[in-house]
Parts: structure tokens; C-alpha cells; sequence
């Protein structure tokens, strides 16, 4: 036998998270200049950190090799502050993906359920993989989740309810008035997960930290990846109350957050000139992008975040076929949504750049 066959049954019937792919390896792998590439495949931020981040994380070097504080508390503290909350209240995670991994490893096991929608962030059926939980998929109706239908989904043994707001793939985003009838009907044996990595995009966005401040059973994820243009430090958080947090940081591994990334988000934070110039340039991007699709009659899906989900038809041949001429966009097959790609807000010259290629790769298969 070999040593896979004493391998944990759930990491084997795991199918491993693929990214969006990295510019590196696309320019190895096709011969391509690195700088002539366009990235619009990760949701990332297309003007980079703030300066004043990039500046802390230069000054937080000369500490390097001093371990960070493993409570993070100056940046816990600045959350806190910023959304009225205790620094209790305020869990750090490796990416908000960590804080994902720590709900999983305090509330699944082999006879716990974890409820998400149909085209929800892949990362959630990972996990309860992982754990050996049961995966319950609801649909999502024109893409939305439909939370009355994930209310009807609970049973004694639910333990986790994940709904991504705006959602990752799709963009979309349920109501404050959805929401609180949805609150309405969560039973005290689950934990409601809102996963809000995109909530600063939105301009009216629904309040799901009342329900914290109320002591209620609900976690609150948010990062510093996408607005704070951060991805590469992996730095995001839970808000959750404390008695909820408490468990959380029991399962956290001590210094999970590093410190250069400690640095960088607690003056991400407070920069708030770079995330409106980022609201910014993104509502340009998604107004070029949603003009373009209309006069090309794409079929598009309405985002509430940083990116859009288009129907190309051939997802998977489209993102090849723009790949060789160095614009990365995500396939979305692995989504069952085999017609579409999705495509992040990027400067107005990469946009462009995205639109010219996708143009070129459809006229391709198109008949004149």
C-alpha cells in the first residue's frame, strides 16, 4: 500500500482552489514580456497599496526579524474604531480565507452541515470537504442568493450559513430587507457567515453589524485584498461578537497575521484618499465595461463589486485564446458556468487593452 491510502479520506476527495493565473508563470510559459501583460482575473486592486502603506510596510522591515504581535492589537484596535465595535469583537486572519478555515474547524465535523449558494466562492465547498461536513448547495436565481430558500435549507444539523454579499463569482448582492427577514429565521444552532471582502464597492451596502451588536450568532468577513490593493500581504479579519470571536481566536494559529502585513493594512486604513480615487476609477472601469458589453449584446450580470461575470460562450477557450495574447481573464467552468468569464475592473488602459483582445478572440468563431 502506499502512503496515500492512510491519507486523510477528506484531503483525497478534495479538488485543490486554482487561482486566477499569475503573470509570472504566464510569461514563462508563453514567451511573453511580464510588463506587457494584463492581469484582470483576480479581483485585485488596479492602482496597487496606498502610499502610505507602502511606506509603513518599508519601515516595518527593519523589525523583520522580531515575531509580530501575535494579538495584533494596534490593528484590531483601528478596526474596532473604525466600525464602532470592542477590539474583542475583531478576529485577524491570514486573508479572510483563514477566518473561514477557523469557523470550519470550530463548528464542522462529519454530522455538521454547511449551507451556501449554488455559484458562491468555491473556497466554501472546500472547506467543508476538508472536514467531512455535508455540503448543502441552494440555487440562485438570476444568480442572487435566495435566502428564503437557504432559511428552508437549515435543519439540526446546520452549523454554518455562508452568504457572500456582494457575491464572488457573480457580483451580485441581496437587501438589508432580505437579510433581517432572513436573521428573522436563524435558529440559535448556526452561525450565519457573511462574507463581505467586497462591501466597500457598493455605494449603498446593507448593515450586518447590527446583528453583531446585537449579540446575535454571525460572523463578518472582510479583508484588505481588494479595496486596500493588498492581496500579496494575506491580511483580513473577522467581526463576530465576543463571545463567538473568543472561540474563533482559540483555533487561530499564533502569529497568523505577519507584521510587514500588520504595518501595511493599520495604514491602509486610514488612507481613505486611495479607496475613494479606487471607488473611483472602479465605477469608471464598470461603466466602460457594462456600455461595451450592451453594444456588443454580451450578456452581462450586474455587479455590486469589482468585477463583471460576462457570457462569452467557451469560457475556457476564451481565457486561452485571450491568455496567448497576454490579457488573463477567469474561466468560470470550475463555477458551472462553463459560457462565461469573469473579468476585474482594471485601469482605464488595461480595460481597454481587455476589451480590444476579447473582441479579437470572439470575431474569431464569429461568422462575418
Amino acid at each position: 500500500m502506499t502512503i496515500d491510502s492512510y491519507a486523510n479520506r477528506f484531503v483525497c476527495d478534495l479538488v485543490a482552489y486554482e487561482p486566477g493565473k499569475p503573470i509570472d508563470e504566464t510569461a514563462r510559459e508563453l514567451g511573453l514580456d511580464p510588463s506587457q501583460i494584463v492581469k484582470v482575473a483576480s479581483n485585485e486592486n488596479p492602482l496597487g497599496p496606498s502610499p502610505l502603506a507602502k511606506t509603513a510596510m518599508r519601515e516595518a522591515l527593519d523589525e523583520a526579524h522580531i515575531y509580530p504581535d501575535g494579538g495584533g492589537y494596534r490593528l484590531r484596535s483601528a478596526i474596532a474604531a473604525s466600525l464602532g465595535l470592542e477590539r474583542e469583537n475583531v478576529i485577524l486572519g491570514n486573508g479572510s480565507n483563514e477566518i473561514i478555515e477557523l469557523l470550519c474547524h470550530t463548528f464542522l465535523n462529519p454530522r455538521a452541515e454547511l449551507i451556501a449558494a449554488e455559484h458562491a466562492f468555491v473556497v466554501y465547498k472546500l472547506m467543508a470537504t476538508l472536514f467531512g461536513a455535508k455540503y448543502v448547495e441552494v440555487p440562485d436565481p438570476g444568480f442572487i442568493h435566495d435566502l428564503d430558500a437557504m432559511a428552508d435549507a437549515i435543519t439540526a444539523d446546520t452549523r454554518l450559513v455562508f452568504i457572500a454579499n456582494p457575491n464572488n463569482p457573480t457580483g451580485t448582492m441581496v437587501d438589508q430587507q432580505v437579510i433581517d427577514r432572513f436573521m428573522d429565521r436563524l435558529p440559535a444552532h448556526v452561525v450565519a457567515v457573511f462574507d463581505e471582502a467586497y462591501i466597500e464597492f457598493p455605494d449603498s451596502p446593507p448593515d450586518t453589524l447590527r446583528y453583531l451588536r446585537e449579540g446575535r450568532n454571525v460572523c463578518v468577513l472582510r479583508t484588505f485584498s481588494k479595496i486596500h490593493g493588498l492581496a500579496g500581504l494575506r491580511v483580513g479579519y473577522g467581526l463576530a461578537p465576543a463571545h463567538l470571536a473568543e472561540l474563533l481566536q482559540k483555533a487561530r494559529q499564533p502569529f497568523n497575521v505577519n507584521a510587514i502585513a500588520q504595518a501595511g493594512a493599520l495604514a491602509a486604513l486610514g488612507d481613505k484618499s486611495h479607496t475613494e480615487l479606487t471607488r473611483d476609477v472602479n465605477h469608471k472601469g464598470m461603466a466602460f465595461y457594462e456600455r461595451a458589453f450592451r453594444e456588443r449584446s454580451l450578456e452581462y450580470v450586474q455587479s455590486h463589486a469589482n468585477f463583471l461575470l460576462v457570457r462569452t460562450g467557451e469560457g475556457d477557450r476564451v481565457f486561452r485564446d485571450m491568455l496567448k495574447q497576454g490579457v488573463i481573464v477567469r474561466a468560470m467552468s470550475s463555477y458551472k458556468l462553463p459560457d462565461w468569464v469573469r473579468i476585474s475592473i482594471g485601469t482605464q488602459a488595461q480595460n481597454e487593452r481587455c476589451l480590444e483582445v476579447l473582441d479579437s478572440v470572439l470575431a474569431a468563431v464569429t461568422p462575418a
